[in-house]
């Protein structure tokens, strides 16, 4: 072959790479992850961030990252500066994962209406008040967030349970009120005990986490707790103070545990003295709303996922589930698992398609008015303002000492 050729050759070559990489550069999915905390907070935040991780993995594409958009860590930066920026970068998918952006993200959706939205873990498609490129998601954690309540009821020996709350809103109060019917249910079923003398008390900090200066400061209120008495102190937070305190006296000489939330590895920080951890799992969850962009076949919905009962710890498949501590005896392990194959018998059966487990009557509100009568299931789901329902759950319940509201 002649030197002319060769280079006609290499031309050719060269002029085929460069066409590739730029269909594959036109090809390459990219989206952009909003976090209302840091990436590595071992709860809320780094549950998204891992999850947007193998999803970039997954499909070959780009995660564009935002950590920290609240008003402490970054007081000057908007949702409509992130947005922006991402889109730059060729996002044409916008995850917020926080129901603090819920409002905000509506709005910044309308200003950039060729870019696909979507808002863990609101309610504004649910409500009518969304923009069409804007969509809300989330698990049914509430299955989850019973079992934190059965481990916590199944190891305590004062019967004095804490749980540190964040702010207080519909989904917080469901989550805590879950909480709460899973420890009843085991201390009552398990335990044998009367359910008059479980102490279920909550403290409100006022955010997702702890902000000095800002928020009530949650290794303080985690103290609090077991000086007055409790010896489980659940987090309902994003971070894990709680298992720092409780590991801190456990060292000390104390029995003391706690309960992780929202991240699989909560209880990395101590297992020993942890009982557990209800977490998200975002990646499927994640996996299909970036397939439906992909293949143009998104829609704005509102859906709420109901967890994997084949195999409720597949990361491939459920969008939530509880990892088991070391902090429970062998016995008290044994509980638990029958306490998850409880709800597991009820959530796959079909006349209960309609239904959570424990949200059944005779149920009262905090200040007494009835939820739910005898044998009446509570709605999931009813118009705001109508039939109370557990996503629209008003007020705490009845049994549970800390307040309903933030007035």
């Amino acid at each position: 072959m002649t030197r002319k050729r060769l280079l006609l050759v290499a031309l050719v070559l060269s002029l085929l790479l460069v066409n590739g990489l730029s269909v594959m550069a036109q090809d390459e999915f990219v989206f952009g992850l909003v976090l209302v905390g840091p990436k590595n907070d071992r709860g809320w935040s780094q549950a998204h961030f891992e999850a947007g991780e193998r999803l970039a993995e997954e499909l070959g594409g780009r995660m564009v990252l935002f950590e920290s958009l609240n008003p402490a860590d970054n007081p000057q930066t908007t949702l409509t500066d992130v947005a922006a920026e991402m889109i730059d970068q060729g996002a044409k998918l916008i995850i917020t994962t926080s129901d603090s952006f819920e409002e905000d993200t509506s709005v910044v959706a309308a200003q950039f209406p060729d870019t696909i939205f979507v808002n863990t873990t609101g309610s504004t498609v649910l409500e009518g008040s969304a923009p069409p490129n804007v969509g809300n998601v989330n698990s049914q954690f509430e299955w989850v967030a019973e079992i934190a309540g059965c481990a916590s009821a199944l190891a305590t020996e004062t019967g004095s349970i804490g749980y540190v709350g964040p702010l207080i809103n519909f989904e917080t109060r469901r989550h805590a009120a879950a909480t709460y019917l899973g420890a009843k249910h085991c201390w009552e079923t398990y335990r044998e005990g009367d359910a008059a003398d479980l102490t279920f008390s909550i403290t409100w900090i006022g955010f997702w986490f702890g902000i000095p200066g800002v928020t009530l400061d949650p290794t303080a209120e985690t103290q609090a707790f077991f000086d007055n008495g409790a010896d489980v102190v659940i987090s309902g937070i994003d971070t894990t103070e709680n298992i720092v305190v409780a590991s801190q006296l456990a060292q000390a000489g104390q029995k003391v545990f706690a309960v992780g939330h929202d991240n699989i590895a909560s209880c990395d920080e101590a297992p020993d003295i942890c009982l557990g951890a209800p977490y998200y799992n975002w990646f499927p969850i994640y996996l299909d709303i970036a397939n439906s962009v992909i293949d143009g076949t998104w829609t704005p919905s509102w859906t709420w996922i109901p967890l994997n009962w084949d195999d409720l710890n597949n990361m491939d498949t459920s969008p939530a589930g509880y990892s088991i501590g070391d902090g429970l005896t062998d016995e008290q392990q044994a509980d638990l698992e029958a306490f998850i194959a409880e709800l597991t018998a009820y959530a796959k059966d079909p006349a209960n398609a309609e239904s959570f487990f424990l949200f059944e009557g005779p149920l009262n509100f905090q200040d007494g008015t009835v939820l739910a009568a005898e044998g009446e299931k509570v709605v999931p789901v009813a118009p705001l303002g109508e039939t109370p329902s557990i996503w629209y759950l008003p007020l705490l319940l009845e049994g549970m000492t800390g307040a309903s509201t933030s007035e």
